[in-house]
C-alpha cells in the first residue's frame, strides 16, 4: 500500500503534464529541427525531469539536479568553462585586422539597455530587468552567469529565452535586415583588412584581458577564461590543452549547463504571466541589438570613404557564429560575389565580449 501511495503518477497536476509538453517540444525543436541541439535536447529533458512528482530530483541538499544546478550554476563554474571553450574556438583576427568594427559589436549591444529600461517600466524589479535586457546579447552562457546572481527564479526562462531566439537567427534577423538596408547597400563590397601577424593574435588575448578586467571587475570570470581560451589556441604550444577546451571540456560543460537550466524550471516558478513578458521582451530586445549594429554601420559610412556594408552591423550579437553567417547569406541573395563572412565575425567576437561587459556592468551596479 506504502508503494502505491508514493507512486508519482497520482500526484501528477495540470501544471506538470504542461511543462512535459514544454519539454517534449524542446526535444522536438532540437530533434527535427535542429534548433541548438545541444543545448535545448538536455534543457527539455531537464525539464521533464524536474516536473516529475516526487523523485526529488531538485531536493536542496540531496536531489542529484540540485547539485548540478548548485555547484555548476550556483557557484559559477559551468559557464566560464564555457567560454574557455569559445575562447579556443575563437579567431580575433578579422577584428584585429579592422579594429573600426569593435564598435559595432558595441552598437548592438543598445537592445540590452534599452530593454534594461523598457522591463523597468513594466514593473520589474531591476535586479530582474537587467537579466531579461541581457538577452538581448543572444548569449546563453552570459545571460545564466548573470541570472544565476541577480535573479535566479527567472534562471530558467531567461536561458531558454536566449537560446531560443539564438536558435532563430535565420528567422529573426533577415526581415530586420531587409528594412533598414537598400539593396544598393547590401552590395556594398567590403576592401580586405591589413593582414595581423601571430605575435598581434598571441598579446591581444592578454592585453584585452587586463584592460576588461581592470575596467570591469565583475566580468572576471567569464573574460579571464576566454581570453585564456584564446591564448591557448594563438600559443601554439597547448594542442592538447586547445583540443579539450574545444571538444570534450566544452562538451561536458554544455550537458551539465543544459540539464541544470531545464531543472529549475518547474510549474510554480515557469507558469507565470511575467514568463510570457519575459520571452516577447527578449525578442525585443535581440531585434534592437540587430537594428542598432545595422545603424551604426549605416552612420560609420557617413564618415569614411572605405565603407561598410551595413548588414556587418547585424552580427554584432553574440550569436557565434550564426549571426555572421547569416550576413554572408544576405550578402550573396544581394551579390554572388560577394564574400562578408570574415568581416562579419570581426562584430560577431566584438559582440560576445560587449555582452560580458554589459553583464559585468549590471552585477557592480546592482549586486
Amino acid at each position: 500500500m506504502a508503494f502505491i501511495e508514493n507512486m508519482g503518477i497520482f500526484a501528477i497536476t495540470p501544471g506538470l503534464l504542461l511543462m512535459w509538453l514544454i519539454g517534449l517540444g524542446l526535444i522536438y525543436l532540437a530533434i527535427t529541427k535542429k534548433y541548438e541541439p545541444l543545448l535545448l535536447l538536455p534543457i527539455g529533458f531537464g525539464i521533464l525531469l524536474a516536473n516529475l512528482p516526487l523523485t526529488g530530483l531538485m531536493e536542496a541538499g540531496d536531489g542529484l539536479l540540485w547539485r548540478f544546478y548548485h555547484h555548476g550554476i550556483e557557484w559559477r563554474i559551468i559557464p566560464p568553462l564555457i567560454f574557455l571553450g569559445l575562447g579556443a574556438l575563437t579567431d580575433f583576427g578579422p577584428l584585429l585586422a579592422q579594429p573600426r568594427l569593435i564598435f559595432l559589436g558595441a552598437g548592438a549591444q543598445v537592445g540590452v539597455y534599452l530593454t534594461f529600461f523598457a522591463a523597468c517600466w513594466l514593473g520589474f524589479e531591476v535586479q530582474d530587468a537587467a537579466v531579461i535586457g541581457i538577452i538581448g546579447g543572444a548569449d546563453g552562457p552570459t545571460t545564466i552567469f548573470l541570472a544565476a546572481q541577480l535573479a535566479p527564479h527567472l534562471l530558467g526562462a531567461c536561458a531558454v529565452a536566449a537560446y531560443s531566439y539564438m536558435a532563430l537567427v535565420p528567422v529573426i534577423q533577415p526581415p530586420v535586415m531587409r528594412l533598414l538596408t537598400t539593396a544598393n547597400e547590401r552590395k556594398i563590397r567590403m576592401k580586405r583588412g591589413r593582414k595581423v601577424g601571430a605575435r598581434e593574435k598571441l598579446l591581444f588575448p592578454v592585453m584585452a584581458a587586463l584592460v576588461i578586467m581592470l575596467m570591469v571587475p565583475a566580468s572576471a570570470p567569464l573574460v579571464s577564461m576566454f581570453m585564456l581560451g584564446n591564448l591557448f589556441r594563438e600559443s601554439g604550444v597547448v594542442e592538447r590543452l586547445t583540443d579539450a577546451a574545444q571538444n570534450s571540456l566544452m562538451n561536458i560543460a554544455t550537458i551539465f549547463l543544459g540539464i541544470s537550466v531545464g531543472a529549475t524550471m518547474n510549474a510554480e516558478t515557469f507558469l507565470r504571466t511575467d514568463v510570457i513578458i519575459i520571452f516577447f521582451l527578449g525578442l525585443f530586445a535581440f531585434m534592437i541589438s540587430t537594428a542598432s549594429g545595422i545603424l551604426l554601420a549605416k552612420l560609420m559610412n557617413l564618415f569614411t570613404s572605405n565603407k561598410i556594408n551595413p548588414l556587418v552591423g547585424a552580427a554584432g550579437v553574440s550569436a557565434v557564429p550564426m549571426a555572421a553567417r547569416v550576413v554572408q547569406k544576405m550578402g550573396a541573395q544581394a551579390d554572388k560575389k560577394n564574400y562578408l563572412l570574415m568581416f562579419a565575425m570581426g562584430p560577431n567576437v566584438a559582440g560576445v565580449i560587449g555582452t560580458v561587459i554589459a553583464a559585468g556592468i549590471f552585477l557592480t551596479i546592482l549586486k
